[in-house]
């Protein structure tokens, strides 16, 4: 027996011709099949498209907020010294009008003061939690400089801390 090569077959040499490749089938689609996740990818784009138009809205709304913190933050960094101490406190009513002026109808805010003034910031004090000597401090100092001069850096802060917690928590639909 010769292990060289085996018979010469004609017929396996015509069956070896007529074969093809292995058809492969199609890519799958990354499509979805049905209808119904094309639904849902609409639906939840819209409910991104919706909370980011609100979250637009919100901030937009408030912006004033925004801009009287950052302003706030000014004045209260001058309050190590005395003269920017008195300076800064006397800003400092002007600052939490403006802000009430801002998002508050102006026939409503702009005549207030003393007493009437801390009624207003009471009324719409929201979420903060303001001491009544905080209170008392910006009704008075809004026509009353000379007040300020005797403030140390301890009330000062205090004070700032009031006027932040007010600006940050103030109830616009009070």
């Amino acid at each position: 027996m010769d292990p060289a090569s085996p018979p010469h077959d004609p017929m396996l040499d015509a069956t070896l011709r007529e074969m093809a490749d292995i058809a492969l089938p199609p890519p799958v689609s990354m499509m979805p099949a049905t209808w119904g996740w094309a639904v849902l990818a609409v639906l939840v784009a819209l409910a991104i498209a919706f909370a980011l138009w609100r979250w637009l809205r919100y901030r937009a709304q408030n912006r004033y907020r925004r801009e009287a913190l950052a302003e706030l933050s000014a004045l209260e960094a001058a309050i190590g010294e005395a003269a920017g101490r008195q300076r800064s406190l006397g800003s400092l009513p002007a600052l939490v009008k403006r802000t009430a002026l801002a998002v508050f109808p102006r026939e409503a805010v702009a005549a207030l003061s003393g007493s009437a003034w801390v009624d207003f910031l009471k009324a719409h004090a929201g979420k903060a939690r303001i001491d009544e000597e905080a209170y008392r401090f910006l009704a008075e100092t809004e026509y009353r400089l000379p007040a300020v001069s005797t403030v140390d850096v301890a009330d000062a802060r205090r004070t700032f801390a009031a006027a932040r917690q007010w600006i940050e928590g103030h109830d616009v639909h009070a």
